[in-house]
């Protein structure tokens, strides 16, 4: 048995630093007569608030019966005394020095097995000192025979040892336990065990809510260990967190140990920073999942495989230059163990207004009407300040994602300007674009025709006049040539058929010299008409063909211009016939009706000129 009892202290001893019981194997000592003792000589160190194991083992004589065994305390110069003792097998005698009472246990209560270990619990460092056994027992039949062996010497330090705390894997939401192990191996008192948190501040606090257990495990009969458990529901704000196990023993030695926690757990993913950027300016958006273990964080484009930015715990999605094109919405995926977690957010963009392609002014039959397209997040507004010269118009505006379409229409009787301003908005920034005025080009084409028309009517008609004066003026000469030529042939007929026909100085001069005698009626019996009538004939025929050809250049004039206005040339032609008729009807009058046929001619030329 007590080879037993021996082997589980020292190897338990040997086997654990934080069960550590301090032990020595010793030396045989003998005196005479087959007395011998094996007891440690060198000094055994042990910690306050546990237990120290004084080994011994002894032979006597085969005349000696071993009944009691005794230990003094006393100090190393001095002769111990009943007075000093600490421990006595004898459980009758009570002669204990005071403090030692209940504290000494031996590890076999039958002396005759020759084992005088024994085992101090709840030590002190006043129990620090010189130890003396003594056996008592028979010799001979004699009784109150005894023996007196050699000392051994025990030093108590400060408690140095500490409890042992296991703590399982964390899951939050699985219930796990904890376990806490005082130290030393020693059936004395049983200590007292608490459990505290310790925030990251710093501060204690005991755990509420939980179960707690506290059992001793007596492994020999002298030796126990002294558990205590914690039972409770991780959560994850007990992560990185510490927990301490405190062990009180007898005569206020303490001693405890912090261990730190880690939960596993994981939260849901969250994503932090300014979603609204102007363009041009930076976006930095920070993505974080508090778990433990940490997540493996991956930013992405919303509907894209495309891969932006891969991290661990936190990842930040910066673009530098953001542009519209930026505006769009991203995901954050968090891969934690076996689980996908997912988080997405929209960044808008915000650029200032801008005026685009396709803004301008059309102004048709008085009617202006201009259309400015702009651009812009947020949608920008639209102002016309030429409207606030106008009381009377309209303005239509539609919308389309992110464009403003403004068309304004009004009448303007005469528009000095050929532009107008348009002003867009969007309280970002302001533009101004000054848009042409554009004519419409059908209206401006008529418009240019209409005036080449009239300019086509006026040359037309000038140069008609022109050429019906020289006409004119070449008629009036070939009528008075013709005019003295006729007066001529008839002269010169009259002449030669009667004198009384184209002599008129002498008609005259007979009609002087008759006068006297009365009247005489003139005799034209032989004036031969016929030949003045062939001859007028002849001579219209003259005039009739010079018209025809003077009418045919005309005509010719004329006609070279009916590719540019076949109506006016139409028209044109029909004032060419009138005047032809008048000409013809004027033909060979006296030069006072021939100036009268100019003067028309002109009046005519400005009477076109006032239609157009």
């Amino acid at each position: 048995m007590f080879v037993l009892i021996w082997s589980t202290l020292f190897f338990s001893v040997r086997g654990s630093s934080a069960d550590k019981v301090t032990s020595v194997w010793g030396r045989q000592h003998c005196r005479g007569k087959g007395y011998c003792v094996t007891l440690s000589e060198r000094e055994l160190t042990a910690e306050a608030g546990l237990c120290v194991v004084i080994p011994c083992s002894f032979t006597t004589a085969a005349n000696f019966t071993p009944k009691h065994i005794v230990w003094y305390k006393c100090e190393a110069s001095k002769k111990c005394s009943d007075a000093d003792i600490t421990f006595h097998s004898n459980k009758k005698k009570k002669k204990v020095q005071s403090g030692f009472e209940g504290r000494v246990s031996s590890l076999e209560s039958d002396a005759s097995q020759k084992n005088c270990s024994i085992i101090i619990n709840d030590l002190k460092v006043s129990d620090s000192g010189s130890y003396q056994l003594k056996v008592t027992g028979e010799w001979n039949g004699k009784k109150n025979a005894s023996s007196i062996n050699p000392r051994v010497n025990v030093s108590v330090k400060g408690l140095k040892q500490k409890p042992t705390v296991m703590i399982p894997t964390l899951t939050e939401g699985q219930q796990a336990t904890l376990t806490c192990t005082a130290p030393g191996l020693c059936s004395g008192s049983a200590p007292q065990i608490t459990w505290t948190w310790r925030g990251a501040g710093g501060t204690e606090s005991y755990i509420t809510g939980n179960s707690t257990d506290f059992k001793t495990e007596n492994l020999t009969d002298v030796t126990q260990r002294h558990v205590s458990t914690l039972t409770f529901n991780p959560s994850a704000e007990q992560h990185n967190t510490n927990v301490t196990c405190k062990i009180h023993f007898t005569g206020e030695t303490t001693t405890e140990k912090t261990a730190g926690l880690n939960v596993n757990y994981v939260k849901e993913v969250y994503i932090t920073g300014v979603t609204t950027v102007r363009d041009g300016e930076a976006l930095n958006l920070t993505c974080n999942v508090h778990s433990f273990p940490p997540s493996l964080i991956i930013w992405s484009k919303l509907g894209y495989n495309e891969t932006l930015h891969i991290d661990t715990g936190s990842a930040n999605l910066v673009i530098t230059n953001v542009t519209a094109g930026d505006a769009r919405q991203y995901v954050c995926t968090a891969k934690y163990m076996n689980n996908t977690l997912k988080d997405k957010v929209n960044v808008t963009v915000i650029w200032f207004s801008k005026i685009q392609k396709g803004s301008g002014c059309v102004l048709q039959s008085e009617v202006l009407t201009c259309v400015c397209i702009s651009e812009g997040f947020p949608l920008p507004t639209i102002n016309w300040p030429l409207l606030k010269n106008h009381t009377e118009y309209s303005v239509i505006t539609t919308v389309s994602n992110h464009t403003v379409n403004s068309t304004i229409s009004l009448t303007v009787k005469s528009h000095g300007n050929s532009t107008v301003e348009c002003v867009s908005n969007n309280g970002n920034g302001e533009e101004r674009e000054i848009l042409l005025i554009h004519q419409n080009l059908s209206e401006k084409h008529e418009q240019s025709s209409g005036v080449r028309l009239a300019y086509l009517k006026v040359t037309i008609a000038f140069l008609t006049g022109v050429l019906f004066s020289a006409v004119l003026c070449c008629l009036a000469k070939h009528c008075y040539r013709n005019k003295q030529k006729t007066s001529r042939s008839l002269e010169m007929r009259t002449h030669q058929d009667d004198k009384l026909v184209y002599d008129g100085q002498e008609l005259q001069d007979n009609l002087t010299l008759n006068s006297n005698s009365g009247p005489k009626e003139v005799e034209y019996a032989d004036i031969n008409f016929s030949l003045l009538k062939r001859n007028g004939a002849r001579e219209a025929a003259r005039r009739q063909e010079s018209t025809k050809t003077v009418y045919a250049e005309v005509k010719k004039a004329v006609e070279e211009r009916e590719d540019d206005a076949e109506e006016e040339g139409e028209m044109l032609e029909a004032k060419e016939d009138e005047m032809v008729v008048e000409m013809e009807m004027k033909y060979c009058e006296p030069e006072k009706e021939l100036e009268m046929g100019k003067e028309r001619v002109y009046a005519t030329v400005n009477d076109v000129t006032d239609e157009i």
